[in-house]
């Protein structure tokens, strides 16, 4: 074998990234409508959970899809939640629910406490 090295390669600069400016149309009339602001998600609390559960007890005859709508469209504290999510939370509900007998503090709780 012969003592063959390799020519140094240039690392490759960053990628750009890219700013979450929204770009205005200059020739648009002016609006005082507000652009929809993207969010990350948030988890909801189990209090919101509860009154989610609440509402579909008495609402048995909405799809899923429906419910979701109804939440994002409040008025007053809207919850954003996706259809997904809600389906995992009514497959959760026992558990949810057991968790508030457990301890009546875990309303304002994301997620069960583990201690070890």
């Amino acid at each position: 074998m012969s003592n063959m090295t390799r020519k140094p390669q240039e690392k490759p600069a960053p990628y750009k990234q890219r700013s979450e400016t929204v770009t205005k149309n200059k020739d648009a009339p002016a609006t005082s409508a507000k652009p929809h602001k993207v969010t990350t998600r948030k988890n909801l609390t189990l209090n919101d959970w509860l009154v989610v559960f609440a509402y579909i007890d008495t609402h048995p005859h909405q799809s899923q899809a429906e419910i979701v709508l109804h939440f994002e469209n409040e008025l007053t504290g809207a919850l954003a939640f996706s259809q997904s999510a809600l389906s995992r939370a009514l497959k959760r509900r026992p558990e949810l629910e057991a968790r508030i007998n457990s301890n009546p503090n875990t309303l304002s709780s994301k997620r069960p406490r583990v201690v070890s």
